[in-house]
């Protein structure tokens, strides 16, 4: 099991020790807290190698994005979390851009705080479940303005599965979710989805729904793949 070192910036010491009281106790957690002044989170990162900071959102002496990119900047290895009641969804686009991992409800259970914590740890990004849909679709709007389809791929020979999957991830469904609405695997969906990426030379998930959005091509041959083209 990953060991997380990790570190709570938090101005509320009930809050942030109460935080280091609960998790402290988790198998290869190590917890260290800090109110958010600059200088001392610097000081803590650099001695105990933190890997993952958690970071209120309401801290009143940062401009919190300007916060996250000086850290990613410094310490590009440490996965950021944020931390605090439901965010303004641009902000959370902002923090994303800026390089944060994921975010944390204050009013999440111990058992989803520790979940995040440990997805985060291991490369993932996680978001609260009730965001998840709005938000993606708020960063594939920006994405088609700040990009266009001209700058993504004009034309893909798709089979028909993979043009299913690429509307399903339009609207923002998980694996799981475009799974369950074909009756595939899982494990099929992420083979998939690793075509989808190669052929049209993207990267990420975000990147393929803007050009299902944005793809006047895409639109006019989607429906007239033959049905029985996987």
């Amino acid at each position: 099991m990953k060991e997380i070192n990790l570190l709570i910036i938090e101005d509320n010491r009930i809050l942030r020790d109460g935080i280091k009281a609960i998790i402290g106790k988790e198998p290869n957690f190590y917890v260290e807290t800090a109110p958010g002044n600059g200088e001392n989170v610097l000081k803590i990162i650099s001695a105990q190698r933190t890997n993952v900071l958690i970071i209120d959102i309401g801290l009143p002496e940062h401009n919190n994005v300007e916060f996250v990119k000086s850290l990613k900047e410094r310490f590009p290895e440490v996965k950021i979390i944020m931390m605090g009641l439901i965010p303004v969804q641009e902000e959370v686009l902002q923090f994303i851009e800026a390089g944060v991992s994921g975010f944390i409800l204050k009013d999440a259970t111990i058992e989803d705080f520790i979940v995040t914590v440990r997805s985060v740890a291991n490369g993932e990004k996680v978001l609260p479940s009730n965001m998840t849909k709005s938000l993606f679709s708020l960063i594939v709007d920006h994405g088609i303005k700040q990009y266009g389809a001209s700058k993504l791929i004009k034309s893909v020979r798709l089979t028909r599965r993979e043009r299913e999957v690429v509307t399903f991830i339009a609207d923002g469904l998980t694996n799981k979710e475009i799974a369950e609405k074909l009756h595939l695997s899982t494990y099929t969906v992420k083979s998939h989805v690793h075509n989808i990426l190669e052929k049209m030379a993207l990267n990420t998930r975000v990147q393929i729904a803007i050009y299902a959005s944005s793809s006047e091509d895409f639109k006019k041959t989607d429906s007239s793949t033959p049905p029985n083209d996987e």
